[in-house]
């Protein structure tokens, strides 16, 4: 980057590429938008056979495709917005040395020093200063030694000179620096030459946003941030501060930081964890792919050795521990793989009918919002079925003990079920949620009966509830639910005790304690707190000694004063089966008719019973 280069750079211009590619990027996201959620949906609803299995395959890959697209074009954008900022400040700083130069009547050369002639009154031996030339010096002792060298020179116009030299030499250096720091970046936003967006394309998607993080740093900085204290609300009111580029911007740049905010909308925070989903699923495959090639396969069987004579029995196999031990480290390395490629199954199975227990018979699949996401851990991911932001009902889901990213599919489902059947029966919009924000104790005997999972989580439950306050755009408040299972009501229970449960109902399932020992400590209306244990659930009675209230106080108590739902599910895991009276009166909850509850029957004094 010399002067030459430099004088003649516009900034500007690359500011308009960037909203070039912003446009483009809006395109991609819009045409993504009318094939997964209107096009593939209306085939595959009106459509049967061989050709349209085919059609709606190839128009999923078009509408991923696209979030590829949508994904580097704003990547690009915001790399050339970062540009014309850095190369801007040097301008910026070049155009007013060369102007304070001029009025000097200095004289700028081609490589950026700066020459003054003579003046000043005659010296003792009778002559004017001498002129000369100042070269700019960047380095701070450089350029102090400079100075001092300047002071001295009788010449007054000498310090001008050199002060104007040091600030051309400064713009040329941050102009260098920005563009050595920002061609290879803007390199690297390229699709290779084919027309297949693979799962090593996305991993590459994930690195070049790093990258552009990295590089764009002080362009980021510059920016409204978001605020470190002050809840969701704030969020929400930083977020309706900032402009559409800026938006733009941090999405592309921060989508971690984007889709994990409490408050925000929940369209702006699915489209974030999209995206850093599908970074993290290109990464998770490839990586799972070189596992597969260091780890080969042994044989599944291998033959029984005769014990008294040592040789393999002809005809007799038996399992080979060897590929026990290779399947069981090929399922751990899969496992976050599974979960993520769970979420995708459920954002593909969007807008689908399936045959179900619904009241038309079948079973809708509404469209799914990523409120959430993080590999970190054992994995986060919060991920609703309708958009919560203009439901009339709200449901949030908190699962149990074991709950992690590879095993997320399960609690899917669950929200789904819960979906289906109060949709049936609301008056209103519904949205589901499923909330694994938490690190869940890992197993049964070993980690479940501490309680600092519960307590480490809460805070981040109440303030994802009081985001959905900070975020719901209807003009009504929505009715909201919040359903706890197994270690999931703990959490519930921890996070009603050490701060506020923004709910109007809360349904515990299968609980094994909720910390406190009465319903009305749990931030709802009196009547409002629910309990299910099904028939041989044997998880309550066990964890009270660790999670029960004062006295060892569990929900199923009657001391506890919480409405006690009938059930029709065996087990601890069976509380969302289809059809199940136990589903349905959680529906009932959530869908605000909750006089339809079909409750526990009082139990009547052994006399009586048998009397009757």
């Amino acid at each position: 980057m010399d002067l030459a280069t430099l004088k003649a750079l516009k900034p500007r211009e690359y500011a308009d590429a960037a909203d070039g590619y912003r446009r483009t990027s809006e395109m991609a996201n819009a045409a993504r938008d009318r094939i997964a959620s209107r096009t593939v949906v209306t085939m595959r609803n009106a459509l049967e056979g061989k050709a349209a299995t085919a059609a709606v395959d190839q128009l999923t890959e078009l509408a991923r495709n696209f979030h590829y697209i949508q994904t580097e074009c704003g990547l690009i954008g915001s790399a050339l917005d970062a540009f014309a900022y850095e190369t801007e400040a040097a301008k910026r700083t070049l155009d007013a040395a060369l102007a304070d130069a001029r009025a000097a009547g200095l004289t700028v050369r081609a490589d950026g020093s700066v020459s003054y002639p003579p003046d000043g009154e005659k010296g003792k031996d009778g002559k004017v200063p001498d002129g000369g030339t100042a070269t700019g010096l960047t380095d701070d002792t450089a350029s102090a030694v400079g100075r001092q060298a300047a002071n001295l020179d009788p010449n007054p116009k000498a310090r001008v000179a050199q002060d104007c030299a040091d600030r051309i030499a400064t713009a040329l250096r941050q102009a260098t620096e920005a563009d050595a720091k920002w061609a290879p970046k803007l390199r690297a936003l390229k699709a290779d030459d084919d027309l297949t967006v693979s799962d090593r394309d996305w991993a590459d998607t994930a690195a070049d946003t790093r990258g552009v993080r990295a590089a764009g740093r002080e362009y980021l900085d510059s920016l409204p941030q978001p605020p470190e204290q002050g809840g969701p609300r704030a969020n929400a009111e930083w977020w309706k501060g900032l402009t559409p580029d800026e938006q733009a911007a941090w999405t592309a740049m921060r989508p971690n930081t984007v889709g994990n905010l409490d408050g925000l909308p929940a369209t702006v925070r699915d489209e974030a964890n999209r995206t850093v989903l599908a970074g993290a699923r290109g990464s998770a495959q490839v990586e799972y792919d070189t596992w597969l090639r260091q780890h080969p396969e042994p044989p599944r069987y291998t033959d029984k050795i005769n014990p008294r004579t040592g040789a393999p029995m002809r005809g007799v196999k038996v399992s080979n521990t060897a590929w026990e031990t290779w399947e069981r480290d090929r399922k751990e390395a899969r496992a976050p793989l599974d979960g993520m490629e769970a979420i995708q199954r459920r954002f593909d199975a969007s807008g689908r009918e399936v045959s179900g227990t619904g009241a038309s018979g079948t079973e809708k699949m509404p469209e799914a919002y990523l409120l959430g996401f993080s590999t970190k851990g054992d994995g986060r991911a919060i991920i609703a079925n309708g958009n919560p932001d203009t439901a009339d009902h709200q449901a949030v889901y908190v699962p149990g003990t074991t709950a992690e990213l590879g095993k997320i599919e399960g609690d899917i489902n669950r929200a789904v079920s819960i979906w289906n059947a109060a949709d049936s029966k609301a008056g209103g919009s519904v949205s589901t949620i499923t909330w694994l924000g938490y690190d869940a104790p890992d197993a049964v005997d070993t980690d479940a009966p501490f309680e600092h999972y519960a307590y480490d989580g809460a805070p981040a439950f109440n303030r994802f509830l009081d985001g959905l306050d900070a975020s719901h755009a209807g003009d009504a408040e929505p009715h909201r639910t919040v359903i706890g299972h197994s270690y999931g009501t703990t959490l519930v229970g921890a996070a009603a005790q050490t701060g506020h449960l923004s709910a109007d109902d809360v349904v515990f399932a299968g609980s094994p304690g909720v910390k406190v020992s009465n319903a009305d400590e749990m931030d709802v209306p009196k009547g409002h707190v629910w309990n299910e244990e099904a028939e041989g659930d044997v998880v309550p009675d066990i964890g009270r000694y660790g999670h029960g209230g004062d006295g060892f106080i569990i929900p199923s108590d009657p001391a506890f004063g919480a409405q006690q739902m009938a059930t029709d599910t065996d087990g601890h895991s069976g509380y969302w089966d289809d059809g199940s009276t136990s589903l349905l009166n959680q529906a009932r909850v959530v869908a605000g008719r909750s006089d339809e509850v079909e409750l526990v029957p009082e139990q009547l004094p052994e006399e009586l019973t048998r009397a009757k």
